[in-house]
């Protein structure tokens, strides 16, 4: 590879870590090919960008970006990179997902805004709530009082209703 493309894939990176919410890295090693292309596949599905570089690239680019040291110790080896935007939690549902089925996918470390969380992290990472149901738990949580004052109202209407239509039969008769 050429200088300038190294400087092209770097400037990428860069632009990859700069606009993720959160980057976590992977060892892929040992995962076949139409394995990995079913991982890039639920990763594309949740809009998170996988990758792979040259580790030597991707410290190079977080050398430059800054704030993210603790990832250098973890560029060994056969390393995948997942991008997040929103749903930071999406990649470690993935990863936490496919190195049960296939026991070879695993989670080497990652940062979510500024902090690190290393490999034990994943189950933890992977039970978090996702934006979606967060968004869902706190819709249900103001529409539920709402839904009560409704049923009160309708209740109080139907009894008021039920009273003057007696009052009125026994007026008839």
């Amino acid at each position: 590879m050429d200088k300038s493309t190294k400087v092209e894939v770097v400037s990428k990176i860069k632009e990859l870590v700069e606009s993720s919410s959160a980057i976590y890295l992977i060892d892929y090693n040992g995962v076949s090919v139409e394995q990995i292309n079913e991982i890039r596949r639920a990763f594309l599905k949740e809009d998170v960008t996988y990758k792979v570089f040259k580790n030597t690239l991707f410290a190079k680019a977080i050398e430059e970006t800054g704030g993210y040291e603790k990832l250098n110790d973890l560029l060994k080896g056969m390393t995948g990179f997942a991008f997040a935007g929103e749903n930071f939690v999406a990649p470690a549902k993935i990863i936490q997902k496919y190195n049960k089925e296939f026991k070879k996918f695993s989670l080497k470390g990652c940062y979510i805004d500024s902090e690190f969380y290393d490999e034990t992290k994943l189950d933890v990472l992977a039970s978090m709530p996702t934006k979606e149901e967060v968004m869902a738990s706190i819709v249900g949580s103001v529409a539920n009082p709402a839904t009560n004052l409704v049923g009160v109202i309708n209740a109080i209407a139907r009894d008021l209703v039920s009273v003057i239509d007696e009052v009125s039969k026994t007026k008839a008769a």
